[in-house]
């Protein structure tokens, strides 16, 4: 093995020149000290220049047998100096005899105080010189601090890797610490190879793998793993087979609109949430867990109207079982026949709920035989789905359903592994104005703990709370849970996968390259014309348009109103979807349609009193709906040219809740102060909190302090109730309204 002149020279602690110089007495072929040498002419410089180790430990041995000694005279200091400098091989020794000296001195110092020393340091500069006396003392304190140093560091001894496996832009720090070097030694050895480099620059693949050969090792590029393919990791985290433990069914109930969904999931959960739909129709998928028998099934809801059919897919593609709820009166239904559709496309069984049988004039068997016509046929006619007659407004047959339910998720043998990072799904997400990003997620695979970073779609983040579907605050979700949680960046899209990294670094890297990649898909989507495309905008310009803004509360409903919207046939006629959002219509949303003469859909959402006092002004149409339909059915008409509103909302007042009293037999009572306007005994109200609709209603009670009152005015204060509604906050903003009855135009 090989050694340079100048690695040599420090174990012989002699200078480089010197064992040059010898080296090239020996005759060897040496220019400079980074010439190397073989094993055979190191043992022959070794001799030449033997190491005074040896003979180190006797002196040391003597000076110490003689501690109080007196200390050396200049005279004797000047001599062992020049002696130092004619008879170089006892250099070592000598300076180890001048360590002992300055030892004494020291003593001496101590003993007699500071004017010996102060005296001797005078003479050393009369007689030696001030600044060579300084050097000399400076080597001297380096030599004491190398004979206390320990043996050189483990690293060079350690041995090199058999290979290095390497990734491109790797820096000398980077292979040095892989294969057990130096910084300083692989950035001479890249030197003498011809490549000049610093210890934080960037290697190509070619440099790292000749430096590797170099040092005889063989050179593996890594190869790298996508990072942002959250495909990927949810496959590997299925397809983890290890711990598996058997887990919830996650059942999926669709149906035609009113046919008794929502009804039939209020009854188990034993809420009401009907009440509080507008028209009695789920608006945005929610996802619940009920007991039964100790064993818990998860639910999904979603939405029956045909606008929603993008989310019920999704919930299709999630869902391990399909409930498809059947009114018994009024039979198969074009959504009852999407709902089928969706759940054979997702592979998922089929359990048919014939709902509403307590009515007058349900048939059951009528039921049956129109599905029978799209493959569902029951278990008693020779088939394999089963059927269960239900009235779900009084409960009746609903723990059978369930049984079946658990039944049929018994014969899936379905399983997940709670021992592995959590991945899943999307259910819905929405923009909080207090919490921020707010996204219902389904647990497929894994635990999900608070703290845990996290990658939703396009965006990232770290698990900040946990929500059961009960409002209660938990620390961790285990497979076939639905949570919501917060923490995220930005809003996700209802569907989007999750999976949870094992750091924050990994998690936002993964995150902003998908947001890069989705930025960049996008722009390369805008700016492919082709010819055909050419042709079809010189159409679309001759056709017109009614450019729209759609707000709404939650991601889904955004994305369902957008494409309800733009399925509109009109000849002649199309909707121009110039900007969606979640949350509270603001001003930019009164700005930007001005600017493009756009109508503002607000769905389940309202305006900030900015925007709408600035709306008034620039005179924008805002158009406000909780049933999304109705929404549908406008726009239609718009583009038809036969808009023609019979009545017309108009805000006369808002109010705000100051302080809420609770009373027996009368509910509460709401403590609040007129804003602005006025409000009547027969007016409606909407009750608004952070920009979202809570509830709208009627007034219950008006009064003014014991008095009742038809009207109350800006600047005072009155108490109210709201018909069937009793969960006020203060802080609440109430905004009164009447409907005018409104000529066509």
């Amino acid at each position: 093995m090989t050694k340079r002149i100048f690695e040599l020279a420090k174990e012989l602690n002699v200078p480089s020149k010197e064992l040059v110089a010898a080296a090239k007495d020996a005759g060897f072929a040496v220019k400079s000290h980074m010439s190397t040498v073989d094993a055979a002419q190191e043992a022959q410089l070794r001799k030449a220049k033997r190491t005074p180790k040896a003979q180190t430990a006797p002196a040391q041995n003597k000076a110490e047998a003689t501690p109080k000694a007196k200390p050396a005279t200049t005279e004797n200091s000047k001599q062992s100096k020049k002696q130092t400098v004619v008879t170089k091989p006892e250099k070592a020794e000598v300076k180890k005899v001048v360590i002992n000296q300055t030892n004494n001195n020291q003593n001496k110092r101590d003993n007699n105080g500071g004017n010996n020393n102060h005296n001797n340091r005078s003479n050393n500069r009369n007689n030696n010189g001030g600044n060579g006396n300084r050097r000399g003392g400076k080597r001297n304190r380096n030599n004491r601090n190398n004979a206390n140093r320990p043996a050189p560091t483990v690293r060079k001894d350690q041995p090199l890797p058999d290979k290095l496996v390497y990734s491109v832009g790797m820096n000398v720090q980077d292979i040095a610490k892989l294969i057990h070097r130096d910084a300083t030694e692989i950035i001479k050895k890249l030197f003498m190879l011809g490549v000049m480099v610093n210890q934080n620059q960037s290697l190509d693949a070619d440099t790292i793998e000749i430096l590797a050969a170099d040092y005889g090792i063989e050179a593996e590029p890594k190869v790298e793993v996508d990072i942002a393919d959250l495909d990927k990791f949810f496959e590997e985290e299925q397809g983890n087979e290890e711990d598996l433990e058997p887990r919830a069914p996650v059942v999926t109930i669709m149906g035609h609109v009113d046919h008794g969904k929502t009804t039939l999931l209020d009854y188990l959960r034993n809420s009401h949430i009907t009440e509080g739909e507008a028209g009695g129709i789920t608006q945005h998928i929610g996802a619940y867990q009920v007991k039964l028998n100790g064993r818990e099934i998860t639910f999904l809801d979603t939405p029956g109207h045909a606008a929603f059919t993008a989310m019920r897919a999704r919930g299709a593609d999630i869902t391990d079982i399909t409930i498809l709820v059947v009114a018994a009166d009024d039979g198969v239904m074009p959504q009852t026949i999407e709902a089928i559709n969706h759940a054979k496309a997702a592979g998922t069984p089929i359990i048919v709920a014939v709902n509403k049988i307590d009515k007058p004039g349900a048939n059951p068997e009528n039921v049956i035989n129109q599905l029978m016509q799209y493959e569902l046929v029951p278990e008693e006619y020779g088939g394999d789905t089963i059927f269960v007659n239900i009235s779900a407004k009084f409960g009746q047959n609903i723990d059978e359903l369930l049984e079946m339910v658990l039944l049929q998720s018994d014969v899936l043998d379905l399983h997940a592994n709670p021992n592995q990072r959590a991945a899943g799904s999307v259910i819905e997400a929405r923009l909080d104005k207090g919490r921020g990003a707010i996204a219902t997620v389904l647990v497929q695979q894994g635990t999900m703990h608070v703290g845990d970073p996290i990658v939703v779609g396009n965006t990232f983040g770290k698990v900040r709370t946990m929500t059961n579907d009960r409002g209660r605050r938990i620390k961790e979700a285990k497979p076939s849970t639905p949570v919501e949680i917060t923490g995220l960046n930005d809003v996700p899209a209802a569907g989007d996968r999750f999976v949870v990294f094992e750091d924050e670094k990994t998690a936002r890297a993964a995150g902003e390259e998908r947001a890069k990649r989705a930025l960049l898909l996008d722009r390369k989507r805008n700016n492919v014309v082709s010819v055909a495309d050419l042709f079809n905008k010189m159409a679309e310009n001759e056709m017109k348009s009614i450019p729209v803004i759609i707000k709404a509360d939650v991601q889904g409903s955004v994305e369902a109103l957008a494409g309800s919207f733009k399925k509109i046939d009109v000849e002649g006629v199309k909707v121009d979807i110039i900007h969606t959002a979640v949350g509270a219509i603001n001003e930019s949303d009164i700005t930007l349609a001005e600017a493009s003469g756009a109508i503002i859909v607000g769905f389940n959402v309202r305006p900030t009193p900015q925007a709408r006092t600035q709306a008034e002004s620039d005179d924008v149409d805002i158009r406000l709906h909780s049933v999304i339909y109705n929404a549908i059915d406008e726009i239609e008409a718009a583009m038809k040219g036969q808009l023609e509103p019979v009545f017309e909302e108009q805000v006369i007042g808002t109010a705000q809740i100051l302080e809420l009293f609770r009373v027996s037999k009368v509910g509460t009572i709401a403590g609040s102060m007129m804003m602005s306007g006025k409000i009547t005994r027969d007016s409606s109200v909407r009750l608004i909190r952070d920009g979202i609709v809570i509830y709208d209603g009627k007034i219950g009670s008006l009064r003014r302090g014991k008095d009742d009152v038809k009207e109350v005015k800006n600047g005072n204060d009155f108490g109210m109730t709201i018909e069937n509604y009793n969960d006020e906050k203060v802080g609440d903003e109430i905004e009164v309204y009447q409907m005018f009855e409104v000529k066509p135009k």
